[in-house]
């Protein structure tokens, strides 16, 4: 039997960190190298060794709680590793449909929908109001894309004037 509380940890933690890992690595690499082999590289490395270490994370910020059996534990450390897995690695078609700019954009656009639906739900189930619980997920979200675009440009500044 699935535990709901395992499946909801594992699922929203899951997705929202490959959304937001994956989009920050995506652009920050695309604006420092705008080589698509790289890109994709990144991604799947987010899809594995990032997916890994925040299932890991999961499960040992579940145990430490102290009030889950280790049934749900597994269960929302699978979760976790199958969510952004999966989240991760659907970035690659994108780059391998459209050139990579373009491909960058569409992964943004849907990345932020995903997220916002996301978060919509959360608010629904919290009884918060949704307008503030998608802006504020989606304020977060934006920073680390915007960020990781202007270090992955001054990165490329700094070894292409050298």
């Amino acid at each position: 039997m699935i535990n709901k509380h395992s499946l909801e940890v594992g699922f929203s933690f899951g997705i929202t960190s490959a959304i937001i890992t994956t989009l920050g690595l995506m652009v920050g690499l695309h604006s420092g190298t705008h080589s698509r082999a790289t890109v994709i590289g990144g991604i799947l490395t987010i899809a594995i060794a990032d997916s890994f270490s925040d299932a890991l994370g999961i499960h040992i910020s579940e145990e430490s709680e102290g009030k889950h059996t280790d049934k749900e534990i597994w269960q929302s450390t699978i979760f976790t590793f199958l969510a952004k897995f999966v989240i991760a690695s659907l970035f690659i078609l994108p780059i391998l449909i459209f050139d990579l700019s373009k491909a960058i954009i569409i992964s943004v656009v849907s990345g932020l929908f995903i997220l916002s639906m996301l978060s919509f739900l959360l608010s629904q189930k919290q009884g918060k109001k949704a307008w503030h619980v998608v802006l504020e997920h989606l304020i977060v979200a934006i920073a680390v894309i915007f960020l990781a675009h202007f270090t992955g440009a001054w990165i490329a500044s700094i070894f292409n004037n050298s």
